[in-house]
């Protein structure tokens, strides 16, 4: 693997990281919110 391949390679596993943590973290805001909603009735 060259130099540029390698570069590209670990952009796109950051870029998939982050989007993977953006939509862990919005599951369980979503979960934190049902259980808040459901808490006050």
């Amino acid at each position: 693997m060259t130099p540029e391949e390698e570069k590209e390679f670990k952009r796109r596993r950051t870029a998939r990281n982050k989007v993977f943590a953006l939509v862990l973290f919005g599951f369980v805001a979503l979960f934190y919110a049902i259980t808040i909603v459901r808490m006050g009735d």
